[in-house]
């Protein structure tokens, strides 16, 4: 589904005051969350999204984002959040961190803690090298899918 058709369901969906559109396409799924506010606004969620397409939902949602994310996909590996919490880099206030930028990680290495429904998940890197980037505050929450780290 290309930026365009995207960018009319989005219109469509903020003019007509329906709260939620989802249209499936192929193997393509895109749910629009109308937010309630007046100005055109809504929230795109690809379940399958097809590497090409991955970008176009995320321009339409928040162009910021595209921004920080685009150079991030060129320098390594980005471990994203498995699930919507809250971030935490070390187990508790007064132990350090599990991993620091440089720090070397193994796969299976915890590399932060996220909480969600009062549970602790320990999340694992999925690839071995270093921590280029740290891309979430300490204490920040976090949505499903979100880039956490850039191993390289």
């Amino acid at each position: 589904m290309d930026l365009r058709k995207l960018k009319t369901l989005i219109d469509l969906v903020s003019e007509s005051g329906i709260s939620e559109l989802e249209v499936n396409e192929g193997e393509d799924r895109v749910r629009i969350v109308n937010a309630g506010s007046p100005a055109p606004a809504g929230q795109v969620v690809y379940a399958n999204p097809a590497p090409a397409l991955q970008a176009a939902p995320v321009a339409a949602a928040a162009p910021a984002a595209t921004a920080a994310e685009a150079p991030a996909a060129e320098t390594g590996f980005i471990a994203r959040s498995p699930m919507v919490g809250t971030f935490y880099r070390a187990p508790n206030p007064e132990s350090p961190n599990f991993v620091n930028i440089g720090d070397t990680v193994k796969v299976g290495q915890t590399l932060c803690i996220i909480e969600a429904m009062k549970l602790l998940n320990e999340i694992e890197s999925e690839q071995a090298g270093v921590i280029k980037e740290i891309l979430c505050e300490n204490g920040q929450g976090v949505e499903f899918d979100q880039p956490l780290f850039i191993i390289a």
